[in-house]
């Protein structure tokens, strides 16, 4: 294909929607096998108890049951479930078993389940299960578990961790500098919602084992399950079909996939469970959960000199695949894209009695964005500097990369002036800022409020060793084969593992390419660990830059073997053999062979060269040298309604910077997307418990998420700096929307109340929580008010005294 035909850069509509679209697929809840039976778990309504007696003899007679078991019938072959990110060498890493035995921990956690013939009927027989508790006091919050004397969710306490990283001279930094800024924030408790809710299919043919699971993770999940069942790897199959949407919610070993396993094993027939929207909400991990404190050391024009950051993260109650990792991540990403002197960073990880978090969409990245882009904004203040002059001060300059930063890493490329220069173009910042100040000289009820948040991540989850490093127990490559067909069609088989991003059309038009085939003719095969042996999934905005490059390099390996066999064909030297448009050419001449024909050539093998094997197939490990560093720039506009704290997004421009783009549509939905999560946590979404530890946002009525009617349109745009780091030159795209919105929206709002006295709104920023901030904000101006006149009635006393 010559340039202007290029696959790759093109928007081309993706292949797997029609049947993805209209449900023509294989949902693992559309699964239906031969004798099959259905599961339902009984979870336990104490978030802190003791198990004392567990009867389920009534259960068992119930129409349609076929098997009833509690957490001792499990006990000596459940396992533990695992976590495979020991952060440090003292982390406390309690047991956690699928199904409770003798404590619960969290409301939600599995005590019991039944075993019938349909789902409803298993459902029903629930009710007969009668389980005793004795109650032990909940742990709830972060700071008052870690008290001298707090109620303890295990015998070890309620200390996870204490993980420190430090770089520079930080006291230096903070000695005598002319401004220090000191800010707590709280990253609410967030659930994850996708589309699909997680389901599962085992079942067993002799002392063999299939698992069906909605995962983001099947060749992580079958180690784990081998290691935590102990069911040889060989001998069991993870099958991730079509799966609808994970933001990491589906990076997980459950205990529902384990028990399912066991079950099946024990009954010697199939089985499925598949959870309720109610159901998710209690049991699927959460995300963030965040207390950050952060101060920043400043001159007095605006120039940092360090950063110090103080976290406490809720673990819940157990640690789960990678949940004391994921504050982690976002370690090396509060410094943002700034320079600074010194950089320190501690985080300690918090046991509660709450349904255990893990990686939700940006996985400790957002966290830290929010919180050093929420700073930004509050040093500008401090100085008195517009917010963009100060991030412009700080930030790395295009001419300065590659630039290792505070916190050690080096990021490749980027031009975040141009990103920055072209939102500013697209959202009319200077006349928005002039209204601004009109709507406050006029003292307006609706405040205009600017926000921004220039932002990079770290993605492209890798390298191995770096994660290594990080004592991470798995590594960060990625695998890929291509095979050539007798016909001249493609199969891909690939590591990573879909739900939603579109892999199947953006390989296609790499390998179309690469091979100068066209995209019809390029099949991608996934998600099975039967066909694809070997990968290392989807999660981290990793499958591009990680798996894309192995997949590039297979076709290299392709192209390089069809080659020898051309220029046999053409009784050439290989040397003097030329590849473009799909053909190979012999330099000079007008001889030529098409890579379909040299396909159908080495099936034939009929005139190979000697030696060659009669095959064009190729496979491809790749470990990256680094991770990648999408950047840009997001401005949003709010008015907020003191009177009534209504907030409403006037306008929002995301301008981003993902490297070289495979596909505009798939990039574009992804950004749409992710802004969306973004708004959605800076406005609409908590997780609420109670004080006894019960969890009261259970149900799409008392979990808020946003509808397209509750967004603004998007204005959204790109500069491209590729990366350095890959042959393709892509960066991650899956996070970065979600990263960047959530501190431009809620830096919006509080730039319109900064009139008022308002220096923070808690998330999510809701009519109520604005509306009290304001209420609260105006009793503390008036009780300084009285203050100072009663001050200054009692020096006039004195005075006349005198």
């Amino acid at each position: 294909m010559t340039d202007t035909m290029s696959e790759v850069g093109r928007a081309r509509r993706r292949k797997e929607d029609a049947r993805l679209v209209t449900g023509r697929t294989q949902w693992t809840d559309n699964i239906q096998l031969p004798g099959m039976l259905h599961v339902a778990f009984l979870r336990s309504p104490m978030a802190h108890a003791r198990i004392t007696r567990v009867d389920v003899s009534a259960a068992r007679g119930r129409p349609g049951v076929v098997a009833v078991f509690g957490g001792a019938d499990f006990a000596a072959e459940q396992g533990s479930l695992p976590c495979a990110w020991p952060v440090t060498e003292d982390v406390v890493i309690p047991d956690h078993p699928p199904m409770a035995v003798s404590e619960v921990r969290y409301v939600g956690e599995a005590v019991a389940c039944v075993v019938a013939t349909d789902r409803y009927k298993a459902a029903d027989a629930l009710d007969a299960i009668e389980i005793d508790y004795e109650p032990l006091e909940p742990v709830l919050d972060m700071t008052e578990a870690l008290a001298e004397g707090s109620p303890t969710v295990h015998e070890s306490g309620n200390k996870a961790f204490t993980w420190k990283f430090a770089q520079g001279d930080i006291g230096e930094a903070f000695r005598d500098a002319p401004v220090v800024i000191d800010r707590t924030f709280v990253q609410q408790r967030l659930i994850p919602s996708a589309m699909e809710p997680r389901a599962v299919v085992a079942q067993t043919d002799g002392d063999r084992f299939t698992l069906h699971s909605a995962t983001q993770i099947p060749h992580i999940l079958r180690v784990m399950l081998a290691l935590t069942t102990g069911i040889p790897e060989h001998r069991l199959r993870v099958i991730a079909p079509d799966v609808g949407g994970g933001f990491g919610s589906k990076l997980q070993v459950t205990a529902e996939e384990v028990l399912c396993l066991l079950i099946t094993r024990r009954l010697g027939r199939p089985v499925k469970w598949t959870e309720s929207r109610s159901e998710g909400n209690l049991t699927v991990h959460h995300g963030r959960d965040q207390l950050q404190r952060i101060s920043v050391a400043a001159e007095r024009d605006g120039r940092i000199r360090g950063v110090k950051v103080d976290l406490l993260a809720d673990m819940g109650a157990y640690l789960m695949l990678v949940t004391p990792g994921v504050p982690l991540l976002g370690a090396f990403m509060y410094n943002g894209i700034y320079k600074m002197d010194a950089y320190d960073f501690t985080c300690t990880g918090v046991f509660t009695t709450k349904m255990p978090t893990d990686a939700y969409r940006g996985a400790g990245r957002p966290e830290a964005t929010y919180a050093i882009e929420r700073a930004m904004d509050e040093l500008a203040v401090e100085v008195g500097l517009d917010p963009m002059e100060v991030r412009r001060r700080n930030w790395i300059k295009h001419s300065e990369f590659p630039y290792t930063t505070i916190a050690g890493l080096t990021y490749d490329s980027g031009n975040y002036e141009a990103a920055t220069d072209r939102a500013l173009a697209l959202f009319g910042y200077d006349k928005l800022r002039a209204e601004q100040a009109d709507r406050r000289d006029r003292r307006d009820p609706v405040q205009l409020g600017i926000g921004i948040s220039t932002y990079t991540e770290m993605c492209g989850l890798a390298p191995s060793r770096v994660l290594g490093s990080l004592s991470y127990g798995a590594g960060g490559w990625e695998h890929a084969e291509v095979r050539m067909l007798p016909t001249g069609t493609v199969e891909v088989v690939t590591g990573t593992s879909p739900h939603g991003q579109g892999h199947v059309t953006a390989w296609s038009q790499i390998v179309a390419d690469a091979l100068g085939v066209p995209f019809e003719d390029v099949s991608v095969i996934h998600g099975d660990t039967a066909s694809s042996h070997k990968g290392m999934d989807t999660y981290g905005s990793r499958s591009l830059a990680v798996g894309g490059i192995a997949l590039v390099q297979a076709c290299e390996k392709v192209r390089e073997k069809a080659r020898q066999v051309a220029a046999h064909l053409m009784e050439a030297s290989a040397d003097d053999v030329e590849f473009s448009d799909g053909r190979f050419r012999v330099r000079g001449t007008t001889t030529e062979r098409t890579i379909q024909e040299i396909a159908l050539a080495t099936f034939a093998a009929h005139d190979l060269p000697e030696g060659f094997e009669p095959r064009l197939d190729a496979q491809a490990t790749f470990d990256p040298d680094n991770f990648s560093f999408p950047h840009g720039t997001h401005l949003c506009a709010v008015e907020v309604d003191t009177e009534t704290g209504a907030t409403t997004i006037r306008s929002y421009v995301a301008v981003d910077d993902v490297g070289k783009v495979v596909n505009p549509l798939i990039v574009e939905g992804q950004v749409h997307g992710g802004i969306a999560q973004g708004i959605a946590q800076a406005l609409f979404e908590e997780a609420v418990y109670d004080a006894e530890g019960n969890l009261l946002t259970t149900t799409m009525a008392d979990y808020l998420l946003p509808s397209a009617a509750d967004l603004p349109d998007f204005v959204t745009d790109r500069t491209e700096t590729p990366a350095t780091t890959n042959p393709l030159g892509v960066k991650g795209a899956g996070e970065a929307g979600t990263i960047a919105a959530t501190p431009a929206v809620v830096n919006a709002i509080v730039d319109a109340l900064r009139p008022y006295g308002v220096r923070d709104v808690r998330m999510p920023c809701t009519p109520e929580r604005v509306w009290r901030t304001l209420q609260n904000r105006a009793l503390q101006n008036r009780a300084l008010q009285n203050r100072a006149l009663q001050n200054r009635a009692l020096r006039n006393e004195e005075g006349a005294s005198a």
